[in-house]
């Protein structure tokens, strides 16, 4: 890792430890969909959403390490979105106790990661998205050089990203699919041979605007 690369990777931790610690994060803006379209559908023909979480996990900054994001390559088997990179996270169960509960369980279930081993420092605005859920992110710091199990079940993959690339806003593309028979408009990013998309692209992108708007 050059200079100019640690340098960036102990900025974007630092703005996000300082966003953080200024946020309480009571009541944080919902994410919205890049397409304004599956908004609308979404608040016109509401109904009841499933809730789910998805843990963000962010390697602490270390001299010598980039500060990374953790995300995995979902399993082909699955029945939805095989193949996709994804956040760790799931559907809430009636036992926990809480949408961090939820996120924490399922990443312990999906990548192996012990919840005893995150630091949660806050989450974002819930995302309602077309296949019927209503999704929470947490933000929790892990340390580097953690061993993860992948659940071969579920996750074919896990990679790390570096943080200062996806905290980056124009890291972010705007393309588009079809999608329910409709072009739809949708953010992407490409990194290495991982092509990040969808619903995971909208929520990075969420917090990566979120931060460099608050940058004095």
């Amino acid at each position: 890792m050059n200079n100019a690369d640690e340098s960036n990777s102990k900025q974007a931790f630092n703005d996000l430890l300082d966003y953080f610690s200024g946020n309480k994060n009571d009541n944080p803006d919902p994410i919205f969909h890049p397409d304004s379209s599956v908004n609308k559908m979404m608040f016109e023909h509401p109904t009841a959403l499933r809730k789910a979480s998805v843990l963000i996990p962010i390697t602490r900054y270390r001299p010598g390490k980039n500060s990374e994001i953790v995300l995995t390559v979902r399993s082909k088997n699955l029945n939805s979105h095989p193949g996709q990179i994804s956040l760790p996270g799931g559907s809430q169960e009636p036992d926990d106790l809480d949408v961090v509960a939820t996120a924490l369980r399922e990443s312990e279930e999906e990548i192996g990661l012990a919840r005893s081993n995150v630091e949660v420092i806050g989450r974002l605005g819930d995302m309602a998205l077309p296949s019927g859920f209503q999704v929470t992110p947490i933000i929790g710091l892990i340390e580097p050089g953690l061993d993860f199990a992948p659940c071969p079940i579920e996750v074919a993959e896990i990679f790390h990203a570096p943080l200062s690339l996806l905290m980056n806003p124009d890291s972010y593309n705007s393309t588009s699919m079809i999608y329910d028979n409709q072009q739809r408009k949708i953010l992407e990013l490409q990194f290495e041979q991982f092509r990040i998309w969808g619903a995971t692209a909208a929520i990075l992108y969420h917090l990566a605007q979120i931060i460099e708007n608050s940058k004095p």
